[in-house]
């Protein structure tokens, strides 16, 4: 996924800057290493970007492709994320190899494969009868355990299957209304060091501000929450015109409590709404769930 998803942003950043030279560093993360933990118990999302960071700070490569629901809230000092790609569609695809056309037609007790604290509580949330086992690794290995039955049902973002040429093997899309995306699903940015001027230069052509604003809401509601893979966080910010709407989520693990937040106003203040959304879900969640996190 991650070589599939930089070449695709090596070919963008090719067409807006024509006869530019280019090479893919391919830089192996914590995350690609360790599959057989949950994120949230190795470490979190910053796992996927240690290394690539610890590259851009080494000057051994001037950019990093990142998923953007996989940057942590705050970067290092000396980085930043200088261009976000226009979002790709954010929703969730359920895969299984029954005959169930969704996790709602799911048989009791059914075992639904996924790592995502996000997805294993919205699933119990709306099915508290099925099972969520430990589900890790790329598409492809997913999809290996799921044939040999190691799960009944799994759940991978919809993008990603799209960027491989795999969204055949859906069963279904699921609809925001019964899976929230993870904030920021969907969307690619690029990282690089902080003053590199003629890199911010290069990168400006693909750069999309529909995308940007909708991320900065989204993110907004992560940093005021402290979000992170031990947090089961979705959000979803939509543009129409220059008005935002912004759905958020907040759950306890198990799905057996869940705090919702809608927001809309201006897209000049996206992240303001998305910090007001945030700051709205922790008062009406107090200790409840704060003690969870302890």
């Amino acid at each position: 996924m991650a070589l599939a998803q930089t070449g695709m942003v090596r070919d963008r950043i090719v067409a807006a800057n024509p006869g530019l030279e280019t090479e893919i560093v391919v830089v192996s993360t914590v995350a690609d290493r360790i599959l057989d933990r949950p994120l949230s118990e190795i470490g979190g999302k910053g796992l996927f970007t240690k290394e690539l960071e610890q590259a851009l700070f080494a000057d051994a490569i001037d950019v990093a492709v990142h998923s953007m629901k996989d940057v942590e809230t705050w970067l290092p000092d000396g980085l930043a994320i200088t261009c976000i790609l226009e979002r790709d569609d954010p929703r969730d695809a359920f895969l299984t190899a029954g005959t169930a056309t969704g996790f709602a037609d799911l048989p009791a007790g059914s075992r639904v494969g996924t790592s995502s604290l996000r997805r294993g509580a919205q699933v119990l949330m709306h099915r508290p009868d099925l099972r969520i086992v430990p589900l890790r690794g790329n598409a492809n290995t997913r999809m290996r355990k799921l044939e040999a039955g190691e799960c009944d049902a799994t759940l991978l973002a919809l993008a990603g299957l799209q960027r491989l040429g795999m969204e055949n093997v859906a069963r279904c899309v699921l609809s925001v209304e019964e899976m929230l995306p993870a904030v920021a699903q969907g969307a690619l940015g690029i990282e690089c060091r902080a003053g590199d001027d003629d890199i911010r230069a290069l990168l400006a052509p693909i750069a999309c501000a529909a995308t940007t604003t909708a991320l900065k809401a989204e993110r907004g509601l992560l940093a005021e929450l402290d979000g992170s893979c031990r947090t089961p966080i979705a959000a979803l910010a939509q543009l129409d015109g220059d008005r935002i709407r912004l759905d958020g989520l907040l759950f306890l693990p198990d799905g057996s409590q869940h705090w919702a937040v809608h927001r809309e106003g201006t897209v000049t203040d996206a992240e303001a709404i998305g910090r007001d959304a945030g700051a709205e879900l922790k008062r009406a969640a107090g200790d409840v769930y704060f003690a969870h996190l302890k």
